[in-house]
């Protein structure tokens, strides 16, 4: 049942060329980035990742488009990163854009087991375009299939050797959801306890949802903006 890996770069052995990656996190809040720094020294390529957001120029995400790793992103968020941008419109990158609250729910959906669900959210909008629209009680609704991933990589403030998981505030944002909806959940934990050491009422994430652990070493922690008051 100890599921503490030796290393991370060990953690992301078999995360193979092709492979769809969901990587946790909202901004800059949150995202594995130990897991990420591993992926782009083993240089895996044409991956498909889904994330909120891309990261930014050299940092979270970034870091993988920077190093030519990805080959489609599926996201809500594309600001703060020149390099995505670029790749977008140099059609060296495909985007499946979604909905924030679309994107939150196509992945619950594939954590429980759900293929698709209706939204209104998108109807007569490009969101729409090339999917099936039905009517339910007089109003439109879009479908949207589920999102399911070979690998998920995951933030977490604190998990014992089984897998149980405890998030910290902002940081519990996407993570939770993706650890359920992939074929090997890789958690990075900023602490490690020994089973028994988390009260069970304040688990997260169980650990039916987790294959491998690593301890997060020399995380940066970065901000998207920092905005302060002028001094007097």
């Amino acid at each position: 049942m100890n599921k503490v890996m030796a290393s991370v770069d060990e953690a992301v052995h078999d995360v193979t060329d092709g492979c769809m990656v969901m990587v946790g996190g909202f901004g800059l809040c949150g995202i594995p980035e130990n897991l990420i720094d591993a992926l782009v020294r083993k240089g895996v390529k044409d991956l498909v990742t889904v994330s909120n957001n891309a990261g930014t120029d050299d940092f979270g995400l970034g870091k993988l488009l920077a190093a030519g790793q990805v080959r489609k992103h599926i996201g809500s968020y594309v600001g703060e990163n020149k390099v995505f941008e670029q790749m977008v419109l140099t059609n060296k990158l495909e985007l499946e854009l979604n909905p924030q609250g679309t994107l939150a729910e196509r992945i619950r959906a594939g954590g429980a087991g759900i293929p698709a669900f209706f939204t209104p959210t998108g109807v007569g909008t490009v969101v729409a375009q090339g999917k099936e629209v039905r009517d339910f009680d007089g109003r439109s609704y879009v479908m949207e299939r589920a999102l399911k991933a070979d690998f998920a990589l995951i933030r977490a403030w604190k998990a014992d050797r089984w897998g149980n998981l405890v998030f910290r505030k902002t940081a519990r944002n996407f993570n939770p959801t993706m650890a359920t909806a992939a074929r090997v959940t890789i958690v990075e934990a900023e602490q490690i306890v020994e089973p028994g050491e988390i009260e069970p009422d304040q688990v997260h994430v169980p650990s039916i949802y987790v294959q491998r652990i690593i301890l997060c070493q020399g995380l940066e922690k970065r901000i998207e903006k920092r905005t302060v008051r002028k001094r007097a």
